[in-house]
Order: structure tokens, then C-alpha cells, then sequence
């Protein structure tokens, strides 16, 4: 008898993508037969990108893989997994702060729906202080943040900020 493909949402704002993502991305899939990449709306913020453009980022930095689908939702996130008919949630952790406000997420969305698991993946040493917060913060300052996100990420920033020296350090 076939397995069920073992399926995730990994869901975030992405505004960016930054490696961080792109790493538990590929971290996922080594537990997940397919991801489900799904960009957040959220009404209370104002992104840098639309959430189209967000969308278009994340999937050509990942190449096009047939593993990962790159969606986006505006309701509650139980709701949307409800709808995909997805029981898992993926998530990244990077400090202590990240873990108590993932806990309280994951308990609430077990609360909304029980059958619901959330599944933590640390994120890598190198990429433990990296947030889109940031990426967003320093760039639009001029600062170099080509470490931190993929190179279409970059053009797409520099283009966006109107500074094509973005990603360059400073001499």
C-alpha cells in the first residue's frame, strides 16, 4: 500500500526571503515530501514586496522545485491548513524569544485545531540573527546585506530601494 506524502506548511511574511528561510526550506524537505511555502498577509503591516512578488522571489530562488509550492493565505493559518488539508506546520527557530512566542502560537493553533502538529527546525549558526526585519532595516539604509539573501532577492531590493550599489560594501 502507497504512503501518504508526508506534507508541511512552512508560512512566514518572507519580506524578504532571506538564506534563513531558503535554509529551512531545504532542512524541510529533508523531513517533508513537499512543502507548501505560504506567504502571510497580514493586515497589520505594511510589506516592502507585494505578496506576489513574494511569492515570484521565493520560487525562483528555489529553482521551480516540484517539492516545495509556493502559496499565499490571509485568513488564520489553522484555517488555511483546514482548506489545503495539511495537518503540519513547519517553523524555524532562531533565539530564545522566537521559541516562547512559537509556543504559544503552536498551543493556540492545537487549540483551533487539535489534529495539528507544528514541527521546529533550529536554524543554522550561520543565519541566527538574520531576520526580513533586518535584511529590511539595514538595505534600505544602503547597507550591504548580500550575505544574507539570495541574489534575485538582492537585484529585487536594489531595484525596489532604488540604490543599485545596495550589496556592495562600502569603501
Amino acid at each position: 500500500m502507497p504512503r501518504t506524502p508526508r506534507v508541511a506548511i512552512y508560512p512566514g511574511s518572507f519580506d524578504p526571503l532571506t538564506n534563513g528561510h531558503l535554509a529551512i526550506i531545504q532542512r524541510g524537505l529533508k523531513i517533508f515530501d513537499r512543502l507548501i511555502v505560504a506567504v502571510a498577509n497580514n493586515p497589520q503591516k505594511t510589506p516592502l514586496f507585494s505578496a506576489d512578488e513574494r511569492k515570484a522571489l521565493i520560487a525562483e530562488a528555489l529553482g521551480n522545485d516540484p517539492h516545495v509550492e509556493v502559496d499565499s493565505f490571509d485568513a488564520l493559518m489553522v484555517d488555511y491548513a483546514r482548506r489545503r488539508g495539511v495537518h503540519t506546520v513547519l517553523r524555524g527557530l532562531r533565539a530564545v524569544s522566537d521559541f516562547e512566542y512559537e509556543f504559544q502560537l503552536a498551543n493556540m493553533n492545537k487549540r483551533l485545531l487539535p489534529e495539528f502538529e507544528s514541527v521546529f527546525v533550529m536554524t543554522g549558526e550561520d543565519y541566527f540573527f538574520v531576520s526580513a526585519r533586518l535584511v529590511r532595516e539595514v538595505a534600505t539604509f544602503g547597507g550591504d546585506v548580500s550575505g544574507f539573501v539570495p541574489a534575485n532577492v538582492l537585484a529585487a531590493l536594489q531595484k525596489k530601494l532604488g540604490n543599485p550599489n545596495l550589496g556592495k560594501p562600502a569603501r
